[in-house]
């Protein structure tokens, strides 16, 4: 019997695999997430990205709160076999829950963290 593609990855003990969102036209680094076997399984099912959400404790289909769904271009695994990367169109323009572009829009300067991308849309216009 073949190995799954699934099998293939290095899991560690929390079964647990970061996941690096980018998008595909820009190749910016949109945001950091988790996935587990079943949201990865799903991801590659449905299209879209899919992660798994430690404090809650389930699956978490990106944008089914605030719209801003991630639409797969592409899956890569890292040479150690423990990092994934989705290439994704990020739809609305918007991958944070702050309402910017990106989850990475802090910057260290001068020894402090400074916010270098704007908030495109108010959380509470997002999440009502």
């Amino acid at each position: 019997m073949t190995e799954s593609w699934l099998d293939q990855l290095d899991w560690g003990a929390d079964e647990l695999l970061p996941v690096i969102a980018q998008d595909a036209q820009t190749g910016k680094v949109l945001m950091q997430a988790w996935t587990n076997k079943e949201a990865l399984l799903a991801a590659h099912a449905e299209g879209r990205a899919v992660y798994w959400s430690r404090s809650r404790g389930k699956l978490w289909r990106k944008g089914e709160q605030s719209g801003h769904e991630q639409e797969l271009r592409g899956i890569y695994l890292d040479c150690d076999g423990d990092c994934l990367i989705y290439e994704v169109e990020q739809l609305g323009g918007i991958a944070c829950h702050t309402g910017r572009a990106s989850c990475f829009y802090r910057k260290l300067e001068n020894g402090a963290w400074q916010e270098v991308e704007p908030v495109l849309k108010k959380p509470e216009e997002i999440y009502k």
